[in-house]
């Protein structure tokens, strides 16, 4: 089933596109409150006049596509096939805000290399083109999803689980529940499960203030990264609805809700386009554009605290399937270095909750580790991989 978005699909984008109205911006030129015009009208000209989606189309194409039913929930994904002679499969699940594409650069040498493995990346439902899904959508549904698609529609007995963002969740949610289905899991963040859990499941710190008496560059730290996260959690947990009007009906406020946090969340030293360049930035956005689907992807965040994530067994550790993690400098918590990180997460109440294996940092990278730092990621699955299983 090849990607193909209609002519008509297309050319409304770029009218629309056309006709934007832009606000004044007067002191921006920091970035201090969010994207900076200057920038954005720049790339919204790049997408009006010279991006070329059917080229980002041929590529995406250039893996298998298909689209199936599971359980009454429409599902698409990317596959790629292993070259070895016993690949593993292997499912990769994204997050927000990500789509499967976010994984192209893993996709073959996970495929070719040793071992191989069979590549499944499937659009998280609700984004992209895993579309319309569920009003009530969140991670621990989608890791049943998720099984019933690597189990019975593609007939796996066991198989390996990867993911960053929410998609590292549904990978735990995964080892929790269906941990003697799984060979391991890799996963970019090591959150408990109840993360979103609570009357204040938008706020990471719980409602509680910053404690007195921090050193100052762990304070810097702390409110660095209090503003990197805490607006889009706050807004799409307790009002995702009504900023999906303004987003579904213009691109222009799409790509800028998008685009800050490709920008805030990446490594990229103040320059975005050394890790996405503007054709990788807008193929992404027009795959959410393309399939209105910017609506229902922030929605899960509410559903994630909706729907609270609940056990399926008192045993512990939580997610009793071996776990990889790779952990990247740019969200190195306050007052801890990169050498410093394996450690400060063993002994944290999170690294309890895991069945740890294989722990790696690296000062390099960002959010979206499996495209900034892919070569690394690579390597610390199939790690994760040969650990768990013992191979050789």
């Amino acid at each position: 089933m090849p990607i193909h978005v209609p002519d008509d699909v297309l050319t409304d984008l770029r009218q629309r596109l056309a006709m934007t109205r832009w606000p004044d911006d007067k002191g921006n030129d920091d970035s201090y409150y969010g994207v900076n015009l200057a920038y954005l009208r720049e790339l919204v000209e790049y997408w009006r006049d010279t991006y070329d989606w059917r080229a980002a189309e041929a590529r995406i194409n250039t893996y298998e596509h298909h689209q199936v039913d599971v359980d009454g929930i429409p599902v698409h994904y990317m596959y790629r096939a292993g070259s070895g002679p016993n690949p593993i499969p292997l499912i990769l699940t994204h997050g927000w805000p990500w789509t499967f594409w976010h994984f192209a650069k893993v996709v073959d040498a996970l495929a070719d290399g040793d071992p191989s493995f069979d590549v499944i990346v499937p659009s998280f439902p609700g984004f992209g083109f895993s579309t319309p899904a569920p009003a009530d959508m969140n991670f621990w549904k989608v890791a049943d999803v998720w099984h019933t698609l690597m189990t019975k529609t593609l007939g796996h007995n066991r198989y390996m689980a990867g993911g960053c963002d929410v998609g590292a969740m549904v990978a735990g949610q995964l080892g929790h529940k269906y941990a003697d289905e799984l060979h391991a899991i890799h996963i970019g963040s090591g959150q408990k499960l109840t993360l979103f859990n609570g009357d204040r499941g938008w706020d990471l710190s719980g409602g509680n203030p910053i404690p007195a008496g921090l050193p100052a560059d762990v304070h810097k730290r702390l409110l660095e990264l209090e503003k990197r996260f805490a607006v889009h959690l706050a807004v799409h947990v307790l009002d995702p609805s009504t900023l999906s009007y303004g987003l579904t009906d213009s691109p222009v406020g799409m790509l800028a809700w998008l685009l800050q946090r490709w920008i805030s969340w990446s490594d990229n030293g103040g320059d975005i386009e050394t890790v996405f360049t503007k054709d990788d930035l807008l193929t992404n956005a027009t795959i959410y554009w393309v399939t209105n689907s910017v609506g229902t992807s922030i929605r899960t965040y509410a559903n994630n605290n909706r729907y609270p994530w609940t056990p399926s067994h008192d045993r512990w550790p939580v997610v009793e399937a071996p776990t990889g993690i790779t952990f990247v400098g740019h969200e190195n918590p306050p007052g801890v270095t990169t050498s410093q990180r394996v450690q400060h997460f063993r002994d944290s109440d999170r690294g309890s909750w895991y069945n740890l294996i294989n722990l790696t940092a690296y000062d390099k990278g960002g959010h979206f580790i499996p495209w900034e730092i892919p070569d690394q990621w690579v390597d610390d699955l199939r790690r994760t991989f040969r650990l768990a299983t013992g191979a050789d």
